[in-house]
């Protein structure tokens, strides 16, 4: 009944869109031919669908079907979008239809009839192609479902438990008899005239492909050893990048030598159709265990270099041996899966030829797990070690937790008949773990690389290329992971369609080409405005009368500038539609309202600051107390360099509300005050005179306004006079006080001028309490005695009033 309702929608659809227009708007043959062959096989699909008894590989054998039929129908969705978008701007700029009564213009009818039926042809197309995209997304997400609840239904069911001894015989029966039938193909071939006459006619072949294999498998590894001393000639020795790419070599060349003998071996058609079948699998599995076999010895390698830190080099040969049965345990499950397909056994035969494989497997991942546990008992903490090294040792926690899980559960679940699930569990999980020990050891022999070529050393592996890397990796895994743990190429390539049709925010599509195009676009133009800064920073500016502030003013600016329109030029390149982002700006709006309106005021005060300069980048300023010269003025903040050489970061909006004093704001002329006393009966027109060419004689004063001397008037202890003179450049202030104390201190000696110091007269009101009989016992040390017995261990306390204007004197 459903296929029924979508064929009769599907039919008035079209009817609908050749209706809409004149005889223009229909399909050609062609695409009419393409669609009737679309309609026949989603009749096809869906009573597939609806009968649900098709296999798996009918089943997806239809998918396939149905998905080229959907990528064309999504490239036929977007066809004509440009001339489509000038046809309805064409029919737009003739204005609106006229309504009730009124005509219009016979020329302009003309145009607006001609105008819409090409658009009306355009259109069909598309809107049968947009139904059709639906309908195949649809067929496809219904067979998927049916897959995946078929591969959920089989991993959940329970089969015989392969320790009734009832199955066994049957079971050793079946194996015996497959391998008597693979013998005997053997055997009756080799007595055929036909493999006579092949071996004959393709004997030298088959004998150079033998040599080649046999030299290969027996001198390959030492070729590989003496290619390694030639290519350490081109450098890079003792980055271990060479021992790399010669273990690699180790195992690529007698890979080589087996292809060479499986080649040869079927060029002689000796082997039956078991024979074919299984020869077929040699380089795959050869394939595996030289991978763990490089896996271990890499291990072993990067274990020798770190001193054997975290295990020992017998633990790692042991593991290497581990590594290498669990080689053995994949190829043993791989060869009963052939097992079955081939001879078609029970299920009772399968679950008592795969119990032992899934049981030695789990013992070998226990003994791995066992390994690391004695080895982690033995080391003692690090307490230097880095953060790195500490997310590591949570990984490597974590996958033996994991190992001792399954290690557990796989057996107890083959033991009940569940083995469908162990095998999903145990054989991923070998492979999951040596696929991290592979991207473990490429990821160090990138990093290698690169500190080869970069000269970093060592170093590079704290740099942020070793942690990019690493994702990247990971990134990469990722499909080979779930094709692991059960997903489907075919998910995988669903999944990627999906990913590149995109997905949508705010009304925005974002698809990786376009977000591609967007980064590349934003990083050419972020490029151009940094290289537009740094010439205009080190090349024009410095040509020009533009002072410093000025000058870093220019530059900062055009970097905003550049950079926003970098990434304005990027959005429209990449194709987002700006009017979406109205939404989204709303919501930034009322988010700058309440929690943003900080920054905000701050970058509006940077830019208030890079556009009126009240301060420039070198002026000395005084701001809420803090003084210093100012280093960087950025967007948000403004950082100044105090006189005891530290930074202080100030909120750019601190500069514009608060107030700020430039010191060197425009010029560096500036005023220094030299205090002095001299004592009472001291000549003051001398001290004047004297001080009047102390000030004259310093190269830093200005002659003109000339400095002056003020008699300031009668202290407490002496006569207050005040040197006040211009300087030129009033960065060298304290330099100039330091300079004429020096000089007034040598003329005031040489004319006997002295400069006085507080006195104070000490009255005893009771003098006779000091006259008294002395005490009969000792008494307690006064605090001061005990002070200096047993000093202090930490700073006296201050309070309020030891910051406060005490009433002594001050000079």
């Amino acid at each position: 009944m459903l296929r029924q309702v979508r064929l009769f929608l599907a039919l008035l659809l079209v009817c609908f869109a050749m209706l809409g227009g004149p005889a223009a708007a229909q399909l050609t043959d062609r695409q009419s031919e393409y669609y009737q062959g679309w309609l026949s096989t989603a009749n096809r699909a869906e009573a597939v669908i609806e009968a649900n008894r098709a296999s798996n590989a009918a089943l997806e054998n239809l998918r396939s079907e149905i998905n080229g039929y959907r990528e064309d129908f999504s490239r036929a969705r977007g066809a004509n979008t440009d001339r489509i978008q000038t046809l309805e701007g064409q029919i737009k700029a003739l204005g609106p239809k006229p309504e009730g009564d009124a005509t219009e213009p016979e020329d302009i009818a003309k145009i607006r009839t001609h105008l819409e039926e090409q658009l009306n042809s355009l259109r069909v197309p598309r809107i049968i192609s947009e139904e059709a995209f639906s309908r195949a997304n649809g067929l496809i997400s219904e067979i998927d479902q049916i897959i995946r609840h078929r591969q959920t239904r089989e991993l959940m069911e329970r089969g015989p438990s392969p320790v009734n001894p009832a199955y066994w015989r049957p079971a050793w029966v079946d194996v015996t008899e497959a391998f008597r039938s693979l013998v005997n193909e053997v055997a009756e071939n080799l007595h055929t005239d036909v493999v006579h006459e092949r071996i004959r006619d393709r004997g030298l072949g088959i004998f150079v492909l033998a040599v080649i294999s046999a030299v290969l498998l027996v001198f390959g590894r030492r070729w590989s050893e003496q290619g390694g001393d030639y290519l350490r000639l081109l450098g890079g020795s003792g980055t271990g990048v060479w021992t790399f790419v010669i273990s690699l070599l180790r195992i690529i060349l007698p890979w080589l030598g087996v292809l060479a003998a499986v080649a040869a071996i079927r060029l002689t058609g000796v082997l039956g159709l078991r024979g074919a079948l299984l020869l077929e699998q040699v380089p795959y599995w050869a394939a595996i265990i030289f991978f763990y076999d490089w896996i271990g010895r890499q291990i072993y390698l990067i274990g020798k270099a770190q001193g054997f830190k975290r295990l020992s080099a017998a633990k790692i040969k042991e593991l290497r041996v581990y590594i290498d049965l669990l080689a053995l345990m994949l190829i043993l499950h791989e060869l009963a899966i052939l097992f079955e397909q081939i001879e078609n056994i029970s299920d009772s035969t399968r679950a008592v030829v795969s119990f032992p494989v899934i049981v030695v497997t789990a013992l070998l991942l226990l003994r791995v797990r066992h390994i690391r546990t004695k080895e982690i008992q033995q080391d003692a903490p690090d307490p230097t070690g880095t953060t790195r090294a500490a997310g590591f040792s949570q990984l490597v926690e974590f996958l033996r937790r994991a190992l001792f899980i399954l290690g557990l559960t796989t057996p107890a679940l083959a033991l009940f008949g569940y083995t469908n699930a162990a095998e999903a569990i145990v054989f991923p999980a070998v492979k999951t773990l040596v696929l991290i020990a592979g991207l473990v050891i490429f990821q160090r022999f990138i990093t290698q690389v690169y500190g080869w070529i970069t000269g970093q050393g060592e170093a590079v592996w704290d740099s942020l290329f070793s942690v990019l890397v690493g994702f990247t990796l990971a990134i990469l895994a990722l499909p080979i992971l779930a094709l692991y743990w059960g997903a489907r190429e075919t998910d995988l390539r669903e999944a990627w369609s999906r990913l590149l049709l995109g997905f949508d925010i705010g009304g925005v599509t974002i698809s990786p080409s376009n977000f591609f195009t967007f980064v590349v676009v934003f990083l050419i133009g972020y490029g151009l405005t940094r290289v537009l800064q740094s010439g205009l920073r080190n090349s024009l500016l410095p040509k020009t009368s533009i002072d410093p502030g000025g000058q870093n003013a220019i530059a900062a600016g055009t970097g905003y500038v550049g950079i926003f329109l970098a990434a304005l030029v990027a959005i429209v390149v990449a194709g987002f539609d700006l009017s979406s982002l109205a939404i989204v700006a709303g919501a930034l709006s009322v988010g700058i309202g309440f929690g943003l309106q900080t920054i905000v005021s701050n970058f509006v005060s940077g830019i208030i600051l890079l556009v009126e300069r009240p301060i420039s980048k070198g002026d000395w300023i005084d701001v809420n107390g803090m003084m210093g010269y100012v280093r960087d003025i950025s967007v948000r903040s403004t950082r100044i360099e105090t006189f005891d050489r530290t930074d202080v970061i100030v909120p750019n909006s601190d500069l514009i509300s608060g107030v700020v004093t430039n010191y060197t704001r425009g010029n560096t002329i500036g005023r220094v005050i030299v205090p002095v006393g001299v004592a009472y009966g001291t000549d003051t027109r001398v001290v004047e005179k004297i001080l009047g060419e102390v000030a004259n004689a310093h190269p830093m004063v200005l002659a003109n306004p000339a400095p002056s001397v003020v008699f300031q008037g009668f202290g407490a202890d002496s006569l207050d006079f005040e040197i006040r003179a211009i300087l030129r450049d009033v960065n060298w202030v304290l330099s100039v006080k330091s300079d004429m104390n020096h000089e007034i201190n040598r003329r005031f000696a040489d004319a006997g001028i002295e400069i006085p110091f507080a006195q104070r007269d000490v009255w005893l009101r009771n003098p006779e309490a000091l006259q008294g009989q002395a005490p009969t016992q000792k008494s307690e040390p006064e605090p001061s005695e005990k002070t200096e017995k047993s000093p202090s261990s930490k700073p006296v306390d201050m309070t309020e009033a030891d910051l406060g204007d005490g009433g002594g004197d001050e000079y």
